[in-house]
């Protein structure tokens, strides 16, 4: 009698994403997991704690626009560069990079010595570190799977572990921040960041996958190659822009949480942590669903619905005073955020010439940082004279008004040109 068949685990998780039949995915997606976790907790962390420090809706707007400058004003230069540099070894610098930040900061704040604008100075440096690796991230993942056909599910698992983390990590830090403080949320972010080091070092990259796409060479000339090189594509032109209005007018809304949580729902951390925990849940469902979602035609339409889903998400939001349903509301934000951002990212990457995928990444990413510190500014003194709710619902309202006008030129597009999606 043979003895029953035993599919190995990571086999059976492979058939349904197949993205992890790569080793080297593979060791990325495990190790980044765990490391993401700790960011997560980091960032909630420090929006409390510049609430607490401060009582102050326009310097958390103020942090919110200066942890981003950096990548608002460097990430073209940057995208260029990663098409140039060893995008492995980038990798491994960056994060080591961000753990050094994270260590110093748990020490500050450990130590009861932390002030507001050392929290300030410590992200606007952690900002310059993912101004560096933002692109190259975004870029190496192709790198990272042996079928290029494997690479829509590799960026929407991405998404997955992404928003995992932001289920996982609020929550456990929302926890432990109102029974130990922000101190330990710092610490624990700096060791999770071994876990991604330890998989970049373990992986075995051939020559040909972190060979630069392009030579040295004059970089305003390729900086502008690549700017041509993305609007002139129509669909891809419209996408940006889109997803720019909407991370200014919309995505800019989280800056807010420490002040719904505190001012306008009456809790404290932990409440926070739950309803960046429900974000995250709602998010971690829209990733896995694009995950396994194998049609790629239809990708620009579902930008649109998820955009708009996203909108009418944040206004119910706004008119809630109830915790409960706060919390629940935020799976549905994360939804609309997520599937937006995901279905973006992936037409891009499958529209996109190999050699110019880091600069178009670039302005991608550029549509996202550029667009929220703007938007925590203005989030965060809007707040200030009309309150945090008031805010939010006119951030929902942007979104549907930017949705409307993105669906009905997407239309004329279509009428006009075939659209390529693969």
């Amino acid at each position: 009698m043979h003895p029953p068949l035993i599919i190995h685990p990571i086999k059976r998780l492979a058939a349904g994403f197949p993205a992890l039949r790569s080793r080297n995915y593979r060791l990325y997606f495990f190790g980044q997991g765990v490391s993401l976790i700790g960011s997560w907790m980091q960032y909630m962390a420090v929006s409390w704690l510049c609430y607490r420090l401060t009582n102050s809706a326009m310097l958390l707007g103020l942090l919110g626009f200066l942890s981003n400058l950096p990548l608002m004003l460097l990430t073209p230069l940057t995208g260029v560069l990663a098409d140039r540099w060893n995008r492995h070894r980038v990798m491994i610098w960056v994060q080591t990079g961000a753990m050094i930040q994270a260590l110093i900061l748990a020490g500050l704040t450990l130590t009861g010595w932390i002030t507001i604008w050392q929290l300030i100075t410590l992200s606007t440096v952690l900002g310059l570190i993912n101004a560096v690796d933002a692109p190259n991230r975004h870029a190496f993942v192709a790198d990272l799977v042996d079928d290029r056909r494997d690479l829509p599910n590799a960026i929407a698992m991405n998404s997955a572990i992404f928003n995992s983390a932001r289920l996982i990590g609020p929550s456990v830090a929302g926890l432990m921040i109102a029974v130990v403080g922000e101190g330990l949320c710092f610490l624990f972010n700096a060791i999770s960041f071994l876990a991604v080091i330890f998989s970049l070092k373990a992986m075995t990259i051939r020559k040909k996958d972190h060979k630069p796409s392009i030579k040295k060479g004059d970089v305003k000339k390729e900086l502008l190659q690549g700017f041509s090189y993305t609007f002139r594509h129509k669909t891809m032109r419209l996408i940006l822009i889109h997803f720019a209005l909407v991370s200014m007018l919309g995505t800019s809304f989280s800056v807010l949480l420490p002040v719904m949580a505190k001012d306008i729902l009456h809790s404290g951390p932990s409440l926070l942590g739950f309803l960046t925990g429900s974000l995250g849940c709602g998010a971690l469902i829209s990733a896995v669903v694009m995950a396994k979602r194998h049609q790629t035609q239809g990708l620009d339409k579902l930008v649109g619905y998820s955009s708009t889903l996203f909108g009418l998400s944040l206004i119910i939001l706004a008119l809630s005073h109830y915790p409960p349903l706060s919390v629940g509301i935020m799976s549905l934000v994360g939804m609309g955020m997520v599937t937006q951002m995901v279905t973006s990212n992936t037409y891009l990457h499958l529209t996109v010439d190999d050699d110019k995928r880091a600069r178009v990444m670039a302005f991608y990413l550029l549509a996202y940082f550029a667009s929220m510190p703007l938007g925590s500014l203005l989030t965060g003194a809007l707040a200030e004279i009309i309150g945090a709710p008031h805010t939010i619902l006119l951030c929902g309202l942007a979104c549907l008004i930017s949705s409307v006008f993105y669906m009905t030129l997407l239309q004329r597009i279509r009428l006009s040109e075939p659209v390529r999606t693969e």
